[in-house]
């Protein structure tokens, strides 16, 4: 086994190159610390993240010519997103980004259909088109690794992640497979996976007028796009509900209004399956769920549940295992400044540790877009489906 120091081999892969495109870009090794070879049912010898750096050459590195080419291999058959969606994770080194603009005109450079956040559960500001902070709650808490926005039926494709002020110490950002997590599962508990396969699961998530934890969102940021001051209860009541009725989930969305708060449950899948390949992926955040249940304050337990489909209890003994696995087979990214990873929600997981020094001292800023297809059903009931809002 490479040790922490070592350097993983890989073939030399490379985009482009500056006699077709205004410049090229080339994989480079990770240490084994921050970078490992996927387990099955990935391909052999598929590192995460690939990590990606412009080519050197003789002309001006800048902003404008690295969109350019992004643009143009994207244009030759997405050479990026091929690569996301077997690697599920790229991690961007050494580009001219400095700033939220910067990042976002980057992340547009993919050609991506932005996402529309309906549900958030975190406080997101916008910084510049379609950028945000990722998530802001207090560095002592650990964020588990989860595939983004399991809890609602409408979820990203790909995330993009700008690192613009990072931690001297802490910080990391795990990242792994939910595929290889599928994968495993289903050979070391394979009576949970028979059972997430039948019943899916009952995501129960409140949401409150004033935000219920540091970092959280209100009511009104998760479904109140439509609401206008001077709106009397009525009136917001039934814009938050036709926003709710976007998801187009019929009876397995249901919700109950308690005082000035409302619980959402949506019955969804927990396994679905990649495009273009089939293959299925443990799309979740039930580890991430078990961890708050250990380690989190009672405001944050009781703003999420996560049942069975039928309502039963999940064991703790398969979330702790789903735990176990997660630690097996992720990498911690040390974040350096202006690093950019890009990931594949379908297939990849991601999380946040926590840092010493500051709040300020890690500022993480994200961008959502969607896919052409979301993912396909693992199983035949009619909840197995997850598809786009409606517009």
């Amino acid at each position: 086994m490479a040790t922490a120091s070592e350097q993983l081999q890989f073939d030399r892969l490379e985009l482009g190159s500056p006699s077709a495109h205004p410049l090229a870009f080339e994989s480079f090794d990770l240490p084994a610390s921050i970078q490992r070879i996927l387990g099955p049912p990935h391909p052999k010898h598929t590192p995460i993240p690939l990590a990606l750096r412009p080519v050197p050459s003789d002309s001006e590195l800048t902003l404008e010519n690295v969109i350019e080419t992004i643009q143009a291999l994207q244009a030759e058959g997405g050479a990026f997103t091929k690569r996301l969606a077997r690697h599920g994770t790229l991690l961007f080194r050494d580009l001219p980004i400095h700033n939220a603009e910067d990042f976002s005109k980057f992340a547009h450079a993919f050609g991506y259909k932005p996402h529309e956040i309906i549900g958030i559960v975190v406080d997101r500001p916008l910084l510049a088109p379609n950028v945000a902070p990722a998530n802001e709650a207090p560095k002592e808490v650990l964020i588990y690794n989860h595939n983004e926005s399991p809890q609602v039926p409408h979820a990203p494709e790909y995330i993009f992640f700008y690192g613009h002020r990072v931690p001297a110490i802490g910080g990391e950002s795990p990242i792994s497979s939910s595929l290889e997590l599928f994968h495993r599962a289903q050979r070391e508990i394979p009576e949970f996976i028979d059972e997430l396969a039948e019943k899916g699961i009952l995501s129960k998530v409140t949401y409150r007028a004033e935000k219920q934890f540091e970092g959280g969102s209100t009511l009104r940021q998760a479904f109140g796009k439509e609401i206008q001051d001077g709106d009397d209860e009525s009136t917001k009541r039934r814009k938050i509900e036709a926003q709710i009725s976007r998801y187009g989930r019929g009876k397995h969305t249901t919700w109950e209004w308690i005082d000035d708060s409302l619980v959402l449950t949506h019955r969804l899948p927990a396994i679905r399956t990649q495009p273009g390949t089939n293959l299925p992926t443990l799309f979740t955040g039930l580890a991430a769920y078990w961890k708050r249940t250990q380690l989190d304050t009672e405001a944050r337990k009781n703003v999420t549940q996560q049942l069975f489909g039928d309502g039963t209890p999940i064991p703790e003994k398969y979330l702790a295992r789903l735990a176990e696995i997660t630690d097996e087979i992720q990498v911690l990214h040390r974040w350096e400044k202006g690093d950019v990873l890009v990931f594949d929600n379908i297939v990849a997981q991601h999380g946040r540790q926590p840092w010493q020094g500051e709040q300020s001292d890690r500022v993480i800023q994200a961008s959502l877009f969607d896919g052409e297809a979301v993912p396909g059903a693992y199983g035949f009931g009619d909840w197995a489906q997850v598809v786009q809002t409606l517009d």
